[in-house]
């Protein structure tokens, strides 16, 4: 997939970095839509989004006036001078939003999830020059989230980019969905040309951590933000507890701080090449180490296999877990962190340990 010239549309809708694309949830009435889109008039906010068909985990919810919403957003693109963003999950959707000229269109993570849905939305709207932004799918698989992309690609959508919202987790946490950067982090590095956008209100799922969670992806160097605004975020009908007034939104674009790529003091620079050797050797430890552990636990397999022993040894497995989570408090490491980590551990001693009993 070719990627060079993705991301021109960027610099034409935000030339002044970066993006912001701004709204409610859901467009309720055409009053809400209307005065939430005054209060977000700032050259900062160059996108106006608002939820037309809203795709509920349960029915009986609010799922959207559909076209009915759609000339309440062309007033406010004629009033605002914003482009206007909306979320499509299937052709007639699509259809729509190009008779009523709709700037951009976003694929939401419930349909990024589904390869039929995102190829029928390509082939309705190919040749129509819209911006199309993608949003991961709600399990995290990279390959599914690429190849709604390439669907894209494939007839001849010049204009993509991306919107990271998190994922979905069976376990409760911080977050309403668990960003789980790195996913994202290697989508950016297969293609850096493409640009993506942080989407903070539905990782965080609460409006208290927004500001931080978008000052982490400019940190990330993410190039824009989707974050739900309205100008009664306490009566919204959907989301309510995600949405931000339109003021504090402008309050936490006035408090983030985009910092320098690269580094220019030659100072700065010898020591951070000096902590990143430091780094480099660790590392190189820490594989050393893990091929040790790994031999160690094959040994195990062996043993295992002589005794007919079931690999799994759900027992030892919680006493191994547990010490290093309590081995992490003291020495200043999440427990998350821990248990993912050995987790992943953990599988690769079964797989191995699985291939010795298969010999």
């Amino acid at each position: 997939m070719q990627t060079k010239k993705l991301n021109s549309w960027l610099e034409q809708i935000a030339p002044k970095y970066p993006l912001m694309i701004a709204g409610p949830c859901s467009a309720e009435t055409e009053e809400q839509v209307l005065k939430t889109a005054r209060g977000l008039v700032d050259e900062r906010v160059q996108v106006f989004r608002a939820g037309v068909w809203k795709p509920r985990t349960r029915p009986g919810n609010f799922e959207g006036h559909g076209e009915k919403a759609l000339p309440w957003l062309k007033k406010v693109k004629e009033e605002t001078g914003m482009k206007i963003a909306i979320e499509i999950a299937n052709a007639q959707h699509a259809e729509l939003a190009l008779k009523y000229d709709i700037d951009m269109l976003w694929i939401g993570a419930r349909t990024s999830v589904n390869p039929f849905a995102v190829q029928e939305i390509a082939d309705a709207i190919k040749g129509s020059g819209k911006v199309i932004l993608i949003k991961n799918p709600i399990n995290p698989d990279l390959s599914l989230w690429i190849g709604a992309v390439e669907r894209f690609h494939k007839v001849g959508m010049a204009d993509i980019g991306v919107i990271h919202r998190g994922f979905s987790s069976f376990r409760p946490g911080a977050y309403r969905n668990e960003p789980n950067w790195q996913i994202a982090l290697d989508f950016k590095n297969r293609y850096p040309n493409i640009p993506m956008i942080l989407d903070p209100s539905h990782i965080c799922g609460r409006r208290d951590c927004i500001y931080d969670m978008a000052q982490m992806g400019l940190d990330l160097q993410y190039q824009g933000f989707m974050i739900e605004s309205h100008y009664n975020p306490d009566e919204a009908w959907s989301d309510a507890k995600q949405q931000v007034t339109p003021q504090t939104l402008l309050q936490i674009i006035d408090k983030l701080c985009l910092r320098k790529q690269q580094f220019k003091d030659p100072e700065a620079l010898d020591k951070l090449e000096f902590y990143r050797s430091q780094i480099n050797q660790l590392d190189d430890e820490l594989l050393k180490l893990l091929a040790e552990r790994m031999q160690v636990a094959q040994e195990i397999g062996r043993i295992k296999k002589q005794k007919s022993v079931a690999v799994l040894q759900r027992d030892r497995w919680q006493e191994i877990l547990q010490k290093a989570i309590e081995k992490s408090r003291e020495l200043d490491l999440s427990e998350k962190f821990i248990q993912r980590l050995f987790k992943a551990i953990h599988q690769e001693s079964i797989e191995k340990q699985e291939r010795i009993l298969k010999e």
